[in-house]
């Protein structure tokens, strides 16, 4: 590794300051994609704000008919959260499947969005459950959030404080995991609000990471069944293709982990 300078932030404005000052800042929470990238010399941040110890950053609490993470809080955390269970299971399922125990209790579900991997699971709840992710300096919708392939739309000073996402009357998440990874090579969330309305969202598959399925979500509305998502397949076209799956075989995946993400919310 590089030498690097390391600040433990009190607080956001803390934060947004040391990384106002610094060459070329990063702030470190749960540190599982900086840091081995780090240790590879592939990046070599002149300092880094920690970000962990701020209790702004953390917790979850019911907002009206929201549920409210902080982004400092871990996927263990999330997986665990009686409240996160209750209101919207897919979400706590998610958590729980995401990497390996050491993984889960060190993520944070801010550093996981704000890395926006083209596999990472969180960024198919946020869009299927219509989330909102709030910074020191705005607020965002999540597909406004997620721009691309480990792009968002935060600016270099920017920091995620919390997400918020409204209860669903129904929500669950499949995904078939790279065996040695557990990085989802297809992740599908569906969720279902209230009024019948559907949304889905893919993880894992998309060139471009995360996506809707219209088409999936039209023919749930009618019948949310997994027998009506069944004959729908999405266009390999767009999608990722390497050693461990080409395109078309990440394209059927996305109908085989939909129909089970729709009968695990049944």
């Amino acid at each position: 590794m590089y030498e690097t300078n390391y600040h433990r932030a009190g607080s956001v404005a803390d934060a947004a300051a040391l990384l106002a000052k610094a060459d070329d800042g990063k702030l470190l929470s749960g540190g599982q994609t900086l840091l081995p990238t780090m240790k590879q010399r592939l990046a070599a941040p002149s300092d880094l704000v920690d970000v962990t110890k701020i209790a702004e950053l953390k917790g979850i609490c019911e907002d009206g008919n929201a549920i409210s993470i902080g982004a400092a809080t871990t996927h263990a955390e999330v997986a665990a959260s009686d409240l996160v269970k209750q209101k919207i299971p897919g979400l706590a399922k998610l958590a729980g499947g995401i990497g390996d125990p050491a993984v889960r209790h060190m993520g944070t579900i801010g550093g996981s969005i704000a890395n926006n991997d083209p596999a990472a699971d969180y960024p198919s709840a946020l869009v299927a459950l219509n989330a909102t992710v709030t910074t020191n300096k705005r607020t965002l919708s999540a597909e406004d959030f997620f721009t691309g392939m480990f792009e968002t739309a935060l600016d270099d000073d920017e920091i995620v404080t919390s997400v918020s996402f409204p209860a669903a009357a129904k929500s669950a998440y499949a995904k078939y995991p790279n065996p040695a990874s557990r990085y989802a090579m297809a992740g599908v969330f569906v969720a279902q609000q209230a009024d019948g309305s559907v949304r889905v969202a893919v993880t894992g598959a998309g060139q471009d990471g995360v996506f809707r399925v219209p088409e999936m979500e039209s023919a749930l509305a009618s019948n949310f069944a997994p027998d009506a998502v069944a004959g729908i397949s999405v266009s390999a076209d767009n999608l990722l293709s390497d050693i461990h799956g080409s395109s078309a075989y990440r394209a059927n995946l996305v109908t085989v982990m939909a129909k089970r993400a729709v009968e695990a919310a049944s």
